[in-house]
């Protein structure tokens, strides 16, 4: 069965992380009955106020500076019509359509908590839209980070046939896609309107899937970085003192270190400690993964949380200040600095292992007698990709920004915090194969028959990178080898291997349940099992 055939329930309450990655790739949604009920008993409680003529902020009233204009009659109608079409001023590059499919997922659960005031309609036909696989185009630049109006605009303005959206693989008008995909345009009446707009739905979104790529690429880069630390001859005890000695985190990634050395046993060196870039690789990599799970289990939360304004909550219309995701950007932000140590950390491993005299090693990674520059130039791109994960990191969030006649006064910028880890992501991907070129390497030049994990990762990095016994052109090799190593296969490699790594990174093994791509994409079996055996 495809993804797309798949439904998962909304009902209001959390959508598990693994779900909401899976409703990005294509798994559809249905609506909860119970839910809806609730849905319609919110907007009983609008419909009652406006009728008894009660100001509610963006449905009666105008937004942000005009919050003091009260429309009447057709105006009002108008008014709420045409306020996604004044809100679609968002700019730049689309986003995926993955991260907009979430978004809207997450749009409509939160419709379905009974706070939002929204109707049925309204949740009916964005979950239509999505399991239509009609996605709106959603260009990324706009948003403040209290509710991205200027973001979510552009998926109300589809529901109402305007704009452009991604259908079968083609960017069209939205008037024609939904005329191709058997769905009617609908008009946003009260509160509808509002409820399209006023969310931090594509923030969290854009959240959720860098999460997920910072996931998977550190399984990657802390095989990786295991398996470098066993070509330099590394000790395996800071690892098992991490595993008695630390706190949880830090603990259990010290213990899966101390468990790869146990499986293949390499030969070490006599020094009286490694590197602190050695040692510590319990230590970096256990405080990302705290950071990393922490966010998740904030994006979860998020799933099922009103941030509108107002909110209907026991039969009342309150006004809200819940459009502030600050408790989400803080651990963004926490996030980046802790991939900026990443980052170091894979740099230092790559500079002695260039450098050479640890283990034996030669310069540069030069073969005994060849004539050659070897590694060497290699770190410049090396520092250069580090550098710029380090200077990504920092907090924006405190930038000071006043709007709409001072009473916005407040702001996160999610989206710009996230399109920063972004940007480290990438930095770090191309800094993964550089290290698995160099590490691949130092176990030739040592004569090592790395056996599991590490083994797997050597066939596959010579799979796609030859021995270098001269100097050549090297850009096309570490641009094949980063896709390689980032793509489905490359950690469909590491889950079937290690089933242990994913659950340390993602605390539940979703790798190895939630993504029909990782587990059917095609992995060298025989490669696995030749070079895990002991």
């Amino acid at each position: 069965m495809s993804v797309s055939a798949l439904r998962h329930s909304l009902d209001g309450s959390e959508i598990g992380f693994d779900k909401l990655v899976a409703i990005g790739k294509g798994l559809g949604v249905e609506l909860h009955a119970d839910a809806l009920r609730h849905c319609e008993a919110s907007r009983a409680v609008f419909e009652a106020a406006v009728a008894a003529g009660q100001p509610v902020y963006g449905v009666t009233t105008g937004v942000g500076a005009m919050k003091g204009w009260v429309p009447g009659g057709d105006d009002c109608i108008r008014f709420n019509a045409d306020l996604p079409k004044a809100h679609h001023f968002g700019i730049g590059d689309p986003l995926p359509s993955s991260a907009v499919r979430i978004a809207m997922a997450i749009r409509i659960n939160a419709a379905l908590t009974g706070r939002v005031g929204c109707s049925s309609r309204f949740v009916r036909a964005m979950a239509d839209l999505l399991n239509a696989n009609v996605t709106p185009v959603v260009r990324r630049v706009g948003s403040l980070g209290c509710a991205d109006i200027g973001l979510m605009a552009q998926v109300g303005c589809a529901l109402m046939g305007l704009g452009e959206v991604d259908y079968e693989g083609r960017r069209m008008a939205a008037s024609d896609a939904l005329t191709t995909a058997g769905l009617v345009p609908i008009e946003l009446g009260p509160k509808d309107s509002l409820a399209s707009i006023s969310t931090n739905a594509i923030a969290v979104a854009m959240t959720v899937e860098a999460a997920d790529r910072a996931a998977r690429l550190l399984q990657i880069l802390l095989a990786l970085s295991v398996s470098a630390a066993a070509s330099l001859g590394a000790s395996p005890a800071p690892w098992e003192a991490a595993s008695l000695n630390a706190p949880k985190e830090i603990e259990r990634t010290g213990a899966w270190l101390h468990a790869v050395f146990r499986n293949w046993s390499w030969p070490t060196t006599q020094d009286v400690h490694d590197p602190l870039s050695v040692r510590m690789l319990a230590q970096v990599y256990g405080a990302v993964i705290e950071r990393l799970r922490s966010l998740v289990a904030k994006l979860e939360s998020a799933s099922a949380y009103a941030d509108d304004n107002p909110v209907a909550i026991e039969g009342r219309i309150i006004t809200s200040g819940a459009s502030l995701p600050l408790h989400i950007v803080l651990d963004v932000e926490a996030l980046g600095m802790a991939l900026a140590h990443v980052a170091r950390s894979a740099f230092n491993l790559a500079v002695h292992l260039g450098n050479g005299r640890r283990h034996d090693l030669p310069v540069n990674l030069v073969p005994p007698g060849g004539i050659a520059t070897g590694f060497g130039p290699l770190l410049k791109l090396a520092g250069d990709l580090c550098m710029r994960a380090l200077h990504e990191a920092g907090p924006v969030s405190t930038t000071p920004l006043v709007v709409a006649d001072g009473i916005e006064d407040e702001l996160t910028a999610l989206p710009y915090a996230v399109e920063r880890i972004e940007r480290q992501l990438k930095s770090l991907e191309s800094q993964a194969a550089i290290l698995a070129m160099m590490t691949a390497q130092a176990f030739d030049l040592k004569g090592t028959k790395p056996k599991g994990l590490s083994g797997v990762l050597h066939n596959y990095t010579r799979r796609n990178v030859g021995f270098y016994a001269a100097d050549r052109v090297l850009s096309f090799e570490l641009e094949e080898l980063t896709r390689s190593l980032i793509s489905s296969e490359g950690l469909a490699l590491l889950v079937v291997v290690d089933p242990a790594l994913d659950q340390l990174i993602t605390g539940s093994g979703r790798h190895q349940g939630a993504s029909p791509e990782v587990r059917t994409s095609s992995v060298d079996t025989n490669v696995i099992y030749a070079t895990n055996r002991v």
